[in-house]
């Protein structure tokens, strides 16, 4: 980590104490605005504009955030009481896109963190986007079809006044697949009439976009290639530790796999699977199957390979590879793993889930010099493709799997370019895209609001 003088020490602390005083208890957001202060405020010292305007004030206040009681019928027929969120964070440069998140753990505060990171990873993809984020505390897990379905009607049924296709996209993120985006959006059109793109990670049948279910993943593979040809090297014949066993983690593993290199681990929140031979293109298959399909657990895995082996209650931190991609979810990577890693001979390391690791974590990774791309850099091929769901959507057409393939491929080439621009110091090998992507992220949403005056 960069060591700053007193003074803008000083001024962190200070923004930190004001910002935690305003917004008690909510730990998640106080970690990720704490680590874009850490590289915003220094940069901001000898650029009055932004410090007279107070715009890191103004973006770490979310426009508005909208919660509401969502009531339905079991199958039983009780009546049911979830609560329902949506945090539209910045509008500065597009609507405010980002997914909504069905878990039993979802808070006020994981998603005002997850719609303050999307409004830096929106402005990194080079698209017109803003920030928001929402979900409910509902956990789609052991729920019938028709329970889901009245629960993703009775969401949309309060969410719908507050979206729109020029004003708020919602997407997908974790419980919310393509069953949950088909029954929410016939609710939406059946409310308003209207047939438009309110929601990005449709079904191909309704103006969904190719490449969406593959572009997380493989964008934080594309991310890690980009780094490792700036030293000169290649993800061939590498090790790869992956984490989670949903879209991300999968076809992440697909795209390395096709890039040569050898997968040996996956998890879900169950525990690993450790599988020393490499996990192939059959291997993954099954694993498709398992949690797609049959709605499996990973240690299932080990019933059709057992020369893998399963690891209850851990993650795959410790196992020795070169490259690791943290794809579950938030804080799931802590110090002690990220010392193991640096360790055991990791050099690279991209984000597939959002802020997957602790604060202590990417210190260890930066103390060490090693590869290190934050999630708001390394996982935006997804909301990527969304904005690229939204385009096709306007215009009324269908881009092919080659042009949008290629479009991803360009969008993450140009993040990591940005990153490297404001991440490298004069002198210095060491890449820090952890400043890179805040900076990066920064400007653009920063001069937009500078524009539109003091509002």
């Amino acid at each position: 980590m960069t060591q700053h003088s007193s003074a803008v020490q000083s001024e962190i602390d200070d923004f930190m104490q004001g910002l935690v005083r305003r917004n008690p208890g909510e730990s998640d957001f106080h970690q990720a605005v704490h680590e874009v202060a850490e590289t915003i405020i220094p940069y901001i010292q000898d650029k009055p504009i932004y410090k007279e305007a107070r715009v890191l004030e103004r973006m770490t206040e979310p426009d508005r955030i909208v919660s509401f009681r969502v009531c339905w019928e079991d199958d039983s027929g009780n009546v049911r009481v979830n609560r329902g969120y949506r945090v539209q964070c910045n509008n500065a440069i597009g609507p405010y896109k980002g997914g909504l998140r069905f878990h039993h753990d979802v808070t006020l505060s994981t998603l005002k963190f997850l719609a303050f990171e999307q409004t830096f990873k929106n402005s990194l993809t080079g698209l017109p986007m803003g920030g928001g984020k929402g979900g409910s505390d509902f956990n789609p897990k052991g729920k019938s079809d028709r329970e889901v379905m009245r629960f993703c009607q009775a969401f949309m049924t309060q969410l719908f006044r507050h979206i729109g296709a020029d004003t708020d996209v919602p997407a997908g993120d974790i419980g919310v697949g393509a069953r949950e985006i088909g029954y929410m959006f016939g609710q939406h059109k059946r409310l308003t009439n209207e047939f438009t793109g309110i929601l990005t990670g449709k079904g191909l049948e309704y103006g969904g976009s190719l490449v969406r279910t593959e572009a997380t993943g493989f964008g934080a593979v594309y991310m890690l290639e980009d780094m490792l040809k700036v030293r000169s090297q290649s993800i061939e014949g590498k090790t790869a530790v992956v984490s989670g066993s949903g879209n991300v983690a999968t076809y992440a593993s697909k795209k390395l796999i096709e890039l040569g290199a050898k997968v040996v681990t996956l998890s879900d929140s169950s525990g690993f699977i450790h599988d020393p031979e490499g996990i192939d293109e059959d291997k993954l298959a099954y694993v498709l199957d398992l949690k797609n399909v049959k709605r499996g657990r990973i240690s299932e895995y080990v019933s059709e390979y057992p020369q893998a082996s399963f690891h209850a209650g851990e993650r795959p931190w410790h196992v020795p590879c070169d490259l690791a991609f943290p794809c579950a979810t938030q804080n799931e990577l802590h110090e002690e793993d990220a010392l193991a890693l640096v360790k055991n001979g990791c050099i690279a390391v991209s984000e597939g889930a959002n802020m997957p690791t602790t604060a202590g974590g990417v210190e260890v990774f930066q103390k060490a010099r090693i590869m290190y791309a934050p999630s708001k850099a390394a996982n935006a091929g997804g909301v990527a493709v969304s904005g690229l769901e939204m385009s096709q959507n306007s215009a009324r057409i269908s881009w092919d799997e080659t042009n949008l393939n290629r479009q991803l491929r360009n969008i993450m080439q140009t993040i990591h370019d940005n990153c490297l621009e404001f991440g490298q110091d004069p002198g210095d090998d060491y890449i820090d895209y952890v400043r890179g992507a805040n900076i990066a992220g920064f400007n653009k949403v920063a001069n937009a609001m500078i524009a539109y005056g003091v509002i």
